[in-house]
């Protein structure tokens, strides 16, 4: 394998643990939240389709782009593909992997050509870290409402929740997570999601699973998109959603964890962020024909970077620790949607951050960001978040005679958004 430095393998592998460690809950977590009762979509198909994606994308981020990042499904898109698309608007799951496949081609075409760099210098950063606040205010909503913590009312439509073991039990994994962080222990999230899970499980609120071990199940997603059917114009906004979310996620984490750890090249940049760009997008195709929501790269990569990883081998190791993750079914089917809500809540808060650098000094600057975070979680849709986040910006912008600093590619998006809308809303 080509690097740019002669890796110390010892030290790599080192680093492609940890990093498997620090985000082994996903092959937990997405697979609880995409088969979430009522999306039809099975557990163990979905699993399967979860550690498929991660060994496979991350491995191509190593021998491909020659980068330490791992790839699984993204946080937040898992959430929208389940609640917004199949619960919220009623779509079939087959056609919804059908949304994510194009989704997948679109950003593959942006990476390949100069739109990629026109389409990241256009939207301005308020609006990616506004969309990166609202999807953590989305996913903590999930997670407190899987755990019971609040509950609908027909009056107030939240209300806080009975205060029963789930609750009490979430309250618990929580507490066993944070303070493992405090720790700086790659164990953290898993940590509380075994916990709760054992309590649960001697309490008796959790059957044993019939056994420990399973075969991969490629039967129940894999291959089973349905590529024409989500070609419907109504359709659209969500695969223009689901594109610039993943494009938002994959510059924002390529950029920040290389400037923090000093992997720039000599202009300054992310290096092999065009190479790393294609494999998320191949993350997103390949997972709509996997059967699971669109991939992006982590940035729990950042652990492993931490420890020395600066090269492809940081995320060969990782692919390979994913391996073993495919026979453990039984195990992670017992783990109970409170057991993970902890995980949803604290991974919000992570993602609510990006509030802070937010400017609302001025009207045309914190309406469109503000709005941009409270429709996502308030919609139960990303979508709605984006695009009233483009048209405010580039309305706004207008009015206070900064027309000049929005530039023809931000208008054009706002005029895109525009017609999304009235799509959504026809169609």
């Amino acid at each position: 394998m080509n690097t740019e430095a002669e890796p110390n393998l010892r030290t790599e592998l080192v680093a492609g643990v940890t990093t498997f460690f620090t985000m082994a809950y996903i092959v937990v977590v997405n697979p609880s939240i995409l088969s979430t009762e009522g999306t039809g979509m099975p557990f163990s198909g979905v699993l399967t389709a979860t550690v498929v994606l991660c060994f496979l994308m991350t491995l191509l981020m190593g021998v491909y782009a020659r980068l330490p990042f791992a790839v699984a499904p993204g946080m937040g898109l898992n959430a929208f593909f389940a609640f917004t698309i199949i619960l919220g608007r009623g779509v079939a799951w087959p056609v919804a992997l059908g949304i994510v496949f194009w989704a997948g081609v679109l950003f593959l075409l942006v990476s390949l050509t100069p739109v990629r760099e026109s389409v990241a210098r256009a939207i301005p950063r308020h609006l990616r870290g506004a969309t990166a606040a609202g999807i953590g205010v989305f996913l903590t909503f999930i997670g407190l409402k899987n755990a019971g913590f609040i509950a609908a009312d027909p009056v107030t439509f939240v209300k806080l929740g009975r205060l029963g073991e789930p609750a009490l039990l979430m309250l618990l994994g929580l507490a066993v997570t944070v303070l493992l962080m405090k720790w700086k222990s790659p164990f953290a999230f898993l940590a509380g999601i075994f916990v709760v899970t054992l309590v649960a499980w001697a309490r008796g609120l959790v059957p044993a699973p019939q056994g420990l071990f399973s075969a991969p199940d490629f039967k129940g997603v894999f291959l089973k998109l349905d590529i024409l059917g989500a070609l419907k114009l109504s359709l659209l906004p969500a695969v223009v959603a689901i594109l610039f979310t993943d494009l938002f996620d994959s510059i924002s984490t390529f950029i920040g964890v290389s400037q923090a750890a000093g992997m720039l090249d000599e202009e300054g940049q992310p290096r092999r962020l065009r190479e790393g760009l294609i494999v998320d997008a191949w993350a997103t195709l390949g997972a709509g024909l996997l059967g699971t929501s669109s991939g992006t790269a982590y940035i729990e990569s950042v652990a492993g970077i931490n420890t020395g990883g600066r090269t492809g081998w940081t995320s060969v190791f990782t692919a390979l620790c994913f391996l073993p993750c495919l026979f453990v079914a039984p195990l992670a089917g017992m783990v109970p949607p409170y057991a993970t809500a902890a995980v949803l809540v604290l991974v919000g808060a992570f993602m609510f951050s990006g509030v802070a650098g937010l400017d609302f000094r001025r009207i045309e600057d914190a309406l469109p960001a503000f709005l941009t975070v409270i429709l996502i979680p308030l919609t139960f849709s990303i979508t709605q978040g984006i695009l009233w986040g483009f048209i405010t910006h580039a309305g706004l912008y207008t009015l206070a005679g900064r027309g000049r600093e929005v530039g023809p590619v931000m208008y054009a998006l706002a005029v895109v958004s525009v017609g999304l809308l009235l799509l959504e809303r026809f169609a």
